[in-house]
């Protein structure tokens, strides 16, 4: 059965059933659940340190209205965090490199941020839709750039994580598969391929967590703009 480089990113089977609800829910296993000590051990307190840096670098740019919208935001950077990372393990899948789930997480939140506006300050929210000073005869073209600029921002969010982490992938693929190809033909060209492997790996793991905070980033700074 031959199979293609884009096989790797089809969700995975078994008896019919598609398994990538699993892959979703399995990485909260991972994380330790909370105790009744203060400290319950190393793994814990660098877990509670981490959603604390995480938490503070989201807040940082809304006021305290946008607060309440802490939780949401670190947990959707939790979780997108830990679902690239594990897709970069052998043998696993990765839901974030499906373009249908990143736009059914980007498409709710920017509509709640965007409705968060309009009901809250709607005349401020309307305002971004012209800047100030625009002369009059471009009045109409400005307002239907800036609206087109607006119902395009779920689009740019979820095709960009889908884009990054699909092209990353697809590059170790066709890389590992080149090293094992030179193996027994050329050993010194498949090491060197093999360095450049590791180094890409490397890459792909900062890859893999930028994209997680740009993602949820972006939504935040949509939100300072609605609130």
């Amino acid at each position: 059965m031959n199979l293609s480089f884009f096989d790797q990113f089809s969700s995975p089977h078994l008896l019919g059933i598609p398994l990538i609800l699993l892959s979703l829910l399995f990485p909260a296993l991972l994380f330790p659940s909370p105790g009744n000590r203060w400290i319950n051990n190393r793994l814990s307190t660098i877990q509670l340190w981490l959603l604390h840096l995480i938490t503070k670098q989201l807040m940082i740019p809304l006021n305290k209205n946008g607060h309440k919208w802490a939780l949401m935001l670190t947990s959707l950077m939790t979780m997108l965090l830990t679902i690239n990372l594990l897709g970069l393990l052998p043998y696993t899948f990765t839901p974030t490199t499906q373009l249908s789930m990143n736009m059914a997480l980007a498409f709710p939140l920017w509509l709640a941020t965007l409705l968060t506006g309009l009901r809250n300050k709607p005349s401020a929210s309307l305002a971004h839709l012209l800047p100030e000073g625009t002369p009059t005869p471009l009045i109409p073209a400005l307002i239907l750039i800036e609206t087109t600029s607006l119902l395009i921002r779920p689009l740019a969010l979820g095709v960009r994580l889908t884009a990054n982490l699909t092209a990353g992938h697809l590059l170790i693929q066709l890389i590992s598969t080149a090293s094992i190809a030179l193996m027994p033909i050329l050993p010194t060209v498949s090491i060197l391929t093999m360095a450049i492997l590791l180094l890409l790996t490397i890459l792909e793991v900062a890859v893999a967590m930028i994209q997680a905070y740009v993602f949820v980033l972006l939504l935040s700074l949509y939100l300072q703009e609605n609130i």
